[in-house]
Parts: structure tokens; C-alpha cells; sequence
């Protein structure tokens, strides 16, 4: 860490030291046209977060999807956006890190604003995170549902790359981010995302958590294993698993397995070996789920090969982990391993990526935005509403990398 923050502008720590010291419950840096700070929404596929621009965490975390009666809302068969179960539709606005349905994400915005901050959305500025590998017209009907839905007053959109590594002070490097729906490896140089040298993977953390329940049940048949919620599974997987070092050599040793017992709430016990480090490995090797890309250290590594040669040692010096699936045990020293092993493999011996894992990195972007949008050098890059009425939801293009 010493190196890579040595490589920050004094302009880049100042500011990042100016937000790390504001306490929670205060404001800073008023807009000069509007009343309040900037509301910052980073939306993801399984969870968003929300809160106030120069805190330090998220006021609230909700759920992206969320349930309504069926009769409300028309679901149709094989609908990319819902599932239907027991009379219930089960909405899901974002996934694999894109939007699918509008109206959902709509009503996930009103919750968060309205009900969760208690704010008037047309009075508070806002800053939202976008995946790399979005489309571009994703971030038009962004700009749509912010002024005209919601009526904000000004509103930015911010790459979740960019803003995993402004968690960390940096403005160009390499994020490497694992959540719920989606990873990706996104190259960032002077914070501009090099979209063209992003690589995605949709094995990620609900992709995990699903092989978990598979694993669970195959481990302990006489258990209704079947009916246990799936917070539970989740909760489990979070608990207990861990990412192996020597993932053959650990399958093959049984003595090596770190075993664990679990009581679950009915008096029921679940007994782990193998699962523990079984569950995450996908994140390594996709193809135990049948997926063709490959594993997410390799993707780090294409993205760094795809840049040009004269940058490729800058941006190595700063690979920042983000996500909630970076925080399995193992998981930084496994990614590090195959990334060297992985430069040395392809003829770039004294390339050495240099990994930055800061214990909060499950919140990352959405504390990049927050440092982001507090920053006086931040607050001419706000498109505002009338900015919005005369070019359109076209402009995104213009004003947003």
C-alpha cells in the first residue's frame, strides 16, 4: 500500500484525506447553485447502496430485487427482469451489472430516495455508478429516469472501475471487482476507463451462492436442505468458505479439507469439508459450471496485455480488489499468485502487479463516489437539469466516460 499511495498527486491525498476525516452525520461541499450534497447511488445486481456524499459508509443497503403481487404487474413466460412463484413476482431491475427492467429499477430508485434516505429527490444532486460493460444507451434512459422521473436537479454517472480505485486515492490502474452479479477487469488510466481492455465474468457472487445450495445438499442428503432460505445459504457461504491455494492438491488430500459444523436455527447440523473451498473456486476456474470464459485472474491479466506496453508497468503497480466476492479468506493471496504466475507464463517476467485489498473493499465504489463527488474539483462536472433540457438524454455521451 505504501507504494501505490506513493504514486498518488499531493491533489489526489489531499482530497482523499479531506473526506476520510468528515464525520458521518456531517455535510461538506455544497454545490453553488443547490441546496444539498450529492446523493450517491451505487445499484448493483444483488444489493445498492446509498447515502451522502463525504460519509464514510452507505446510510442504507437494499435488496435490487423486490417482490410484488403478480396481479399488479403482468409477468410473462421466460421475461428477462422476473421470476414467478407462489403468486409473487419477484422483480430483478439489474443483471450481470445491466439493467433489464426499467420500471423495477424505477421503483428501487423511490425506495431508496424516498423511503430509504428520506430525501425529495428533486432537491438533492446524484451521483451513480455504471458497469464497464454497460451499453451506452443504458446511461441515456439513466439520465431519463434521474430528470424526468425523479426530476433531480444534476446527476453524474461514474464507471464502478473508476470509483473502486477512488476509494483508494488512485486515478488510473487496474480494478478488479467481484459482486453479486457480475466481475470485471477494467483498465483506468487518468480516470478514463479503457472500455475497449475490459474483460467481464458472469460467475460471481449469486452464481456462487447457488453452487453453494448445490454442494450443501450433496454433502448432507438427509437434510431439508432444499427449503433453506436463501439468506441462509448465504449467510453460510460468507461464514465459511474460503478460497483454496492448491485447489488440486487440496481435492485430492482429504486430510488437508478444513472441516467445520454448522447448527442451523432448526436444530439441525451441517457438516463442510471440501465445500468451504469448493464454493469460490469458480471464481478461478468458471469452467466447473460450465462456463467457457476463463478464470478471473486471467482476465486481469488479458486487460493488462491489451493496453498499450508504455502503461502497462503504471497501471500493474495499482490492481485494486472490489466487491463482496473479494472478501472470501484466500482470496487476495490466490489472486496474486496466478496473476504473477500468469505474467511469467506469457513473457512478462518483470512485470509485478501489485495488489491493493483494503478491508472495506466490499463497499468500495460506492465510497470512491462518495469521496468523489465531495471534491471541489468535482463540482463543474455535474450535467444539470437544464444542461438535460436543452441536448437531451444524448449528452451522457458527451459528459460522461
Amino acid at each position: 500500500m505504501g507504494s501505490q499511495m506513493a504514486a498518488i498527486s499531493p491533489v489526489q491525498e489531499e482530497g482523499a484525506q479531506k473526506v476520510a476525516s468528515v464525520p458521518r452525520t456531517r455535510r461538506v461541499h455544497r454545490l453553488p447553485s443547490l441546496d444539498h450534497v450529492a446523493v450517491v447511488v451505487d445499484q448493483g445486481s444483488g444489493f445498492t447502496k446509498a447515502g451522502f456524499a463525504g460519509e464514510l459508509q452507505p446510510r442504507i443497503v437494499l435488496k435490487s430485487s423486490s417482490l410484488m403481487p403478480s396481479w399488479d404487474r403482468p409477468v410473462l413466460p421466460g421475461a428477462p427482469g422476473c421470476e414467478l412463484a407462489g403468486g409473487v413476482a419477484r422483480a430483478h431491475p439489474i443483471k450481470h451489472g445491466v439493467v433489464v427492467d426499467w420500471d423495477a429499477l424505477e421503483g428501487l430508485w423511490e425506495r431508496l430516495m424516498v423511503g430509504g434516505l428520506q430525501v425529495r429527490p428533486e432537491q438533492w444532486p446524484v451521483l451513480v455508478s455504471d458497469s464497464p460493460s454497460a451499453p451506452p444507451e443504458g446511461r441515456e434512459k439513466v439520465a431519463e429516469l434521474l430528470f424526468e422521473a425523479l426530476t433531480v436537479p444534476a446527476c453524474h454517472m461514474a464507471s464502478t472501475a473508476l470509483l473502486a480505485l477512488c476509494s483508494t486515492g488512485a486515478f488510473s490502474g487496474l480494478a478488479v471487482e467481484a459482486g453479486a452479479g457480475v466481475c470485471h477487469a477494467t483498465p483506468v488510466y487518468a480516470g478514463h476507463s479503457w472500455h475497449k481492455a475490459t474483460f467481464r465474468l458472469n460467475v460471481a457472487g449469486s452464481t456462487l451462492s447457488r453452487y453453494f445450495r448445490d454442494l450443501l445438499v450433496a454433502a448432507c442428503p438427509d437434510l431439508q436442505l432444499q427449503a433453506l432460505p436463501r439468506k441462509t445459504v448465504t449467510q453460510l457461504k460468507k461464514r465459511c468458505c474460503y478460497v483454496s491455494l492448491d485447489f488440486q492438491g487440496d481435492i485430492c488430500d482429504p486430510a488437508r479439507h478444513q472441516r467445520a459444523c454448522f447448527c442451523l436455527r432448526d436444530g439441525c447440523y451441517v457438516y463442510l469439508g471440501s465445500e468451504r473451498f469448493r464454493c469460490p473456486e469458480p471464481l478461478f476456474q468458471p469452467s466447473l459450471l460450465g462456463h467457457p470464459e476463463p478464470g478471473l485472474p486471467t482476465l486481469a491479466f488479458q486487460a493488462l496485455q491489451k493496453i498499450p506496453s508504455t502503461l502497462r508497468t503504471r497501471l500493474a503497480s495499482t490492481v485494486v480488489l472490489a466487491g463482496g466476492s473479494t472478501l472470501f479468506p484466500g482470496f487476495v493471496e490466490r489472486m496474486n499468485l496466478e496473476l504473477e504466475a500468469q505474467c511469467r507464463r506469457h513473457g512478462y517476467p518483470a512485470l509485478r502487479p501489485c495488489l491493493v485489498a483494503q478491508p472495506g473493499r466490499g463497499t468500495a465504489v460506492w465510497t470512491g463516489g462518495s469521496m468523489m463527488a465531495s471534491l471541489n474539483s468535482f463540482q463543474c462536472r455535474w450535467m444539470t437539469r437544464a444542461m438535460y433540457e436543452e441536448y437531451g438524454p444524448f449528452l451522457v455521451r458527451e459528459v460522461f466516460d
